[in-house]
Formats: C-alpha cells, sequence, structure tokens
C-alpha cells in the first residue's frame, strides 16, 4: 500500500521516545529473536527474506522523515529527527545495522537463537530497538512454514506406511486454500509462500508472486481446475448430473486431473448415481483423474464413506504395501482441515485399509490464519548493549512468568557438525564462544543497507526437506 512506504513509519508509536530511554553514555545494542516454545518444538526458519527485501531495500529519504516528524507531532510523541537527518546524509539513507541468520528453511528446535540484529553505528545505537515492530513478524511466515512442515510429517509418516511412491505423492497432498480467509493481500502472499515451502499444492496466486519477488522462484507451486458451489448449483438441482458432465467435458482429458465439489445436494447420492453410474463411463474413458471434494459434514465420517461408494463403484488394485488404491478418482477433503483432523481421516482410512495415495487435503484458515505470534511465543528481545565502552547484560526475568525470562549477552547459535543438534552459545570480543564439534549456524543476511546473502526458494526447500520428525 503506497500510504505506507515510509519504514519510518512502520513501528509502534512509543518506539519513537525510545531513543531518549537508554543510558546517555550508550553507543550499541544486540537484540535476538527466539521462539520461547509453543504448540511445536521446533519451527520451520524462513521469510526474514522477503521482509528485508520489501521494506529495507531503500535508503531513508528526508521526504520520509519529514512525514515522519510531522505526523509524530500531532500523534504526541516526541521524534528523533536530527537522528533520522543524520542517518539520510551521512549514511546515504542506509541503516546501519547487522543482522544474521540461520538459513532459511532450517528446521530449529525452540528456546534458540534465531536471529541477530546489532547496530554498527555509535550515533545511531537505537536503530535495531525502532525495527523491532516490523522484523518480529517475521514470526507469521516461520509459523506458518511450521504448521505446514508438522503436517507434512504426519502424511508422510502415512504415505511410508501404505503408499508405493510416498516421495513422489508427498508434494501434493496438502493443498493451500487460504487465500480468501486472511486478513490482506499481503498476509496471503507471505503466507502462501511459507506454506510453499512444504509442498507444491496452492490456490493462493499471491504466494506464487511473493516466492517468484523474494527468492527467484519462476513458479513455486501448481494447481488444478476445479469446480466451485456456483458452477454446479447454477445449473439446478434437477441438472446437478449435467454439471459434473459439463466438467468432464471441458477438463477430462487424458492424463488430466479435474476436482468437483460434490456435496451441493446430497453427497452419497452425488457419488453413488452421478459419479458412480451415469457418468462412470464418460470418466474412464476420459483417461483422467476425478477428484471429488466433499465440503460439508463430519470430516473423518465422510472421507471414509465417500472412498467406500467410490470402490463399490471404480475398484481398486491392492499394492506392494497391501492397501487399496482406487481405480481413476480420488478424493480430496478441504473443510474442517487441520494437523488433528488430517491424522485423523488418516487413520480411519488405514484402517479400513485405503492406501494415502486416495486422498489429498486443502487447508484454508488452519494454515494460514488460526494461528498468532504466541503460537509459537515468539519474541525479539535486546541481549546486550554497550555503555561506557563496556558491553553489559541486558535481559528481563519476570518473576510471574519465568517463559518470558530472556536471554542475556551477544550471541550466536551453533549447530553440531555430526548430530545436527544446535545451541545457543555466547559472544565475547574474542569471538564465538563454541563448544568441541559446533560451528556457527548464524551468517550475516544484512549489514548496512545490504543484502549480502540472497537465498533461492530451492535452497529453502531443500533445507526443510531434509529434516524430519
Amino acid at each position: 500500500m503506497q500510504l505506507l512506504n515510509n519504514p519510518i513509519l512502520n513501528t509502534d508509536s512509543y518506539k519513537a521516545s525510545h531513543w531518549l530511554q537508554y543510558p546517555p553514555s550508550t553507543d550499541a545494542t544486540f537484540f535476538y529473536v527466539e521462539s520461547r516454545g509453543g504448540v511445536y518444538d521446533r519451527t520451520v526458519f524462513f521469510g526474514l527474506q522477503s521482509i528485508l527485501k520489501e521494506y529495507f531495500a531503500d535508503p531513508i529519504t528526508h521526504a520520509q522523515v519529514d512525514e515522519a516528524r510531522d505526523l509524530y507531532a500531532a500523534h504526541g510523541e516526541p521524534f528523533n529527527e536530527s537522528g533520522w537527518r543524520d542517518i539520510v546524509d551521512r549514511l546515504g539513507g542506509r541503516l546501519p545495522i547487522r543482522i544474521r541468520a540461520v538459513p532459511e528453511g532450517s528446521v530449529v528446535p525452540t528456546h534458540q537463537c534465531l536471529v541477530t540484529i546489532e547496530s554498527t553505528d555509535a550515533q545511531a545505537f537505537w536503530v535495531p530497538s525502532y525495527f523491532e515492530t516490523l522484523l518480529l513478524r517475521l514470526w507469521y511466515p516461520v509459523t506458518v512454514a511450521t504448521i505446514s512442515w508438522h503436517v507434512k510429517q504426519i502424511i508422510r509418516q502415512f504415505l511410508e506406511r501404505t503408499s508405493d511412491d510416498p516421495a513422489a505423492q508427498l508434494p501434493f497432498k496438502l493443498h493451500d486454500f487460504g487465500a480468501r480467509g486472511v486478513s490482506s493481500t499481503e498476509s496471503a502472499a507471505i503466507g502462501g509462500m511459507a506454506h510453499l515451502v512444504n509442498f507444491m499444492g496452492t490456490d493462493t496466486v499471491s504466494g506464487l508472486l511473493a516466492a517468484r519477488a523474494y527468492y527467484h522462484e519462476s513458479i513455486a507451486g501448481f494447481s488444478i481446475p476445479a469446480a466451485e458451489h456456483s458452477t454446479i448449483t447454477s445449473w439446478g438441482r434437477e441438472r446437478e448430473v449435467d454439471a459434473y458432465r459439463n466438467m468432464l467435458k471441458q477438463f477430462a482429458k487424458p492424463g488430466s486431473i479435474v476436482a468437483v465439489v460434490s456435496d451441493s445436494y446430497d453427497i452419497f447420492h452425488a457419488v453413488r448415481e452421478h459419479w458412480g453410474k451415469t457418468l462412470r463411463q464418460q470418466i474412464i474413458e476420459s483417461g483422467a483423474t476425478l477428484v471429488v471434494r466433499p465440503d460439508s459434514g463430519e470430516p473423518v465420517d465422510v472421507v471414509h464413506q465417500c472412498l467406500t461408494l467410490l470402490d463399490e463403484s471404480f475398484g481398486h488394485t491392492v499394492n506392494g504395501k497391501g492397501f487399496k488404491v482406487l481405480n481413476h478418482v480420488r478424493v480430496i477433503q478441504g473443510d474442517g482441515v487441520n494437523p488433528t483432523s488430517i491424522r485423523a481421516i488418516l487413520e480411519r482410512i488405514t484402517s479400513a485399509g485405503y492406501s494415502t495415495d486416495n486422498l489429498a487435503f486443502g487447508m484454508g484458515g488452519a494454515l494460514l490464519q488460526q494461528l498468532n505470534r504466541d503460537t509459537q511465543k515468539f519474541a525479539l528481545k535486546c541481549s546486550a548493549a554497550r555503555v561506557d565502552g563496556e558491553w553489559i547484560d541486558v535481559y528481563k526475568d519476570p518473576i510471574t512468568d519465568k517463559g518470558k525470562r530472556s536471554k542475556r549477552g551477544k550471541l550466536t547459535l551453533a549447530r553440531h557438525q555430526e548430530y545436527g543438534t544446535w545451541q545457543t552459545v555466547p559472544v565475547t570480543d574474542a569471538g564465538a564462544q563454541l563448544p568441541m564439534g559446533f560451528v556457527d549456524a548464524l551468517e550475516t543476511v544484512w549489514e548496512n543497507g545490504l543484502l549480502v546473502r540472497d537465498q533461492t526458494f530451492t535452497d529453502v526447500r531443500a533445507r526443510a526437506g531434509q529434516e524430519r520428525l
């Protein structure tokens, strides 16, 4: 949004006064980001590069300083006009900060340092704190990528148990249906892109554009022709079968896949009579795969019943692991889908002898919207400051909530070269204090207004994909 393109105003109001609140002799500060726990015990780090490219790439200008000065004066907050003018005049508008982070796509246990932000100019020591609000928003892509990754582990477990080719099946087993359920196009872009770290199926076009703009990925995901209720119900209840016949006429070609929502009136009648009898031969002769989509009812029961009815009409083969794979047809469940229901559905159909090959999922609100910063308890905190020429530890330790106790000192994240374990370790003037066998896992990605590490979506996917539960 053009009216929101001033980075100086991309913050909380009270941040404008904070440069006056540090000890007078402060000339450097150090901050870090971590997940302090949450629903999952590990997170998939992703999205920082998109924030940096979108909001930090262009230098600060005097016009932006003018706008911020006038707004804060009317808003009732003090404003560090001289500090911002100095950044524009002396530093060319480039923000004097260094950001180090774990490589994107890394799967890291909670309670570990994921990012550090430090000032690089004594006159602008206050800048890292000023951008806490903006930088901490990386909680959103990290959390979406984390939810998606954990669902991937669930589906993988069932595929490995029931499928002859789990590696080929897995990338398209969770489809992003979430674009309409989020608060903005920007949320759809960021969240949709984060899901694509783990899967390749999406209907969130904005996510494709974001992966292209920020991570050099021309096409990060794919979709298929699919019906919605309006395109079926516009034919009328009496002509429901004609609506389905038209879908086959338009899209059912040899090797193609077409998805048709089938619960506008009676899902079981539609499966048994329309798909299973009237249109059965047309489906078979088309050479296409029909994907039936139920969109109401209790997901575990409905999916099981649909598979059973389709099996009665189209039959199945038995794969090498002894599970049934339907001929010509599949099911996609997109209603009431979340990590818990996915596991429950897969447990039911596996118990009934059906391979996970028969089923895919579409996930919307639970993927992109039913989450918040506390899902993984993300925080960005100051852990060190240089005052009177000496670095001091900065931390909080509230007696009322030990879960909010913050880390202290300058920090980095280390990883064991052989075992892959992670550990947050202190940094002194002599460098990182690395235990034996560990290497520094953080790398400088941004320094003094420049992106110094440009990561590709292919690399991000590879890192996330090599880790598993």
